[in-house]
């Protein structure tokens, strides 16, 4: 495996490849990270991994400066899924001066959800991703439905800008109590450690009341989320959100979206001690 730190290595390295695939990255790699390179190897040749802390997308008061930093292990693990290039470029190299251009995702899609309570964070993820896919310049990216709305975005950006890359969705990868393996579960305490499943488990709960009772009205939606919400509460957690959408465009469902069996789902963010987890399950 090559591994390059400037943006005109990489292009030298790629020079002439036709079929690229490419994972984007914050390193700290785990088993979910490595599924999609799996992925990434079946649709494309050679794989691209790209390992950078992107401060673009972190708040002022967010965990930019101790987000886990484990480049040597993330190039063992790389290397052992045959990754062929592994890009891992500084601040430098990436912002060589202030980025004052950025991509702004639509409103109804970047300023809802993750998007409401990290405000930017969607801007900082999309001109990174804009400026490593011109980096990389890959036919196919591959990106996790655990990121659920972040795979929107960055799918309706590659749609909007004609973007000659396929983005394709991955399967959340769980542990086997269920939780969503994420590179910040790290943070999490023995104690917490044991009761973070349960946010995917009342996720299931959600999805089998929905399934069971098909809700044809917005006002039982609404009182499903707000009784969800509150057991997180009794249990300790600290929610952002826990909503139910529509797959299609992360809306509210209307009375004839409901009517009509649109795909739903059903997305939350909550606290556990100091540290904040997604999750999020397809009805």
């Amino acid at each position: 495996m090559k591994i390059v730190h400037t943006i005109d290595d990489l292009r030298a390295q790629l020079r002439g490849q036709l079929r690229t695939a490419f994972v984007p990255t914050m390193g700290n790699l785990h088993e979910g990270h490595m599924s999609l390179m799996r992925l990434a190897a079946k649709h494309g040749d050679p794989v691209v991994a790209s390992v950078f802390v992107n401060r673009l997308q972190f708040g002022p008061n967010e965990d930019f400066d101790r987000y886990p930093r484990t480049l040597a292990d993330d190039a063992k693990k790389l290397e052992a899924e045959g990754v062929y290039v592994l890009f891992a470029p500084d601040e430098r190299e990436m912002y060589p001066v202030p980025q004052e251009f950025r991509v702004a995702p639509p409103g109804d899609l970047g300023d809802i959800l993750e998007g409401h309570f990290r405000p930017g964070f969607f801007v900082g993820v999309s001109t990174v991703v804009l400026k490593l896919f011109h980096c990389v310049s890959p036919q196919v990216a591959v990106f996790g439905k655990k990121d659920y709305q972040q795979l929107m975005v960055i799918r309706r950006m590659a749609q909007q800008f004609s973007l000659p890359t396929e983005i394709i969705p991955a399967e959340t990868v769980r542990a086997e109590d269920g939780l969503a393996l994420s590179s910040r579960n790290v943070y999490l305490s023995e104690v917490e450690r044991g009761e973070a499943p349960n946010l995917y488990r009342l996720l299931q709960e959600t999805q089998s009341i929905i399934r069971e009772t098909n809700p044809s009205e917005p006002e039982e939606i609404r009182a499903l989320e707000e009784a969800q919400l509150r057991k997180l509460i009794e249990r300790g957690w600290r929610p952002d959100y826990l909503s139910i959408r529509l797959r299609s465009t992360l809306k509210c469902a209307t009375a004839d979206d409901l009517v009509r069996r649109e795909a739903l789902v059903v997305l939350a963010a909550a606290r556990l001690g100091s540290t904040r987890l997604i999750d999020n399950l397809e009805i």
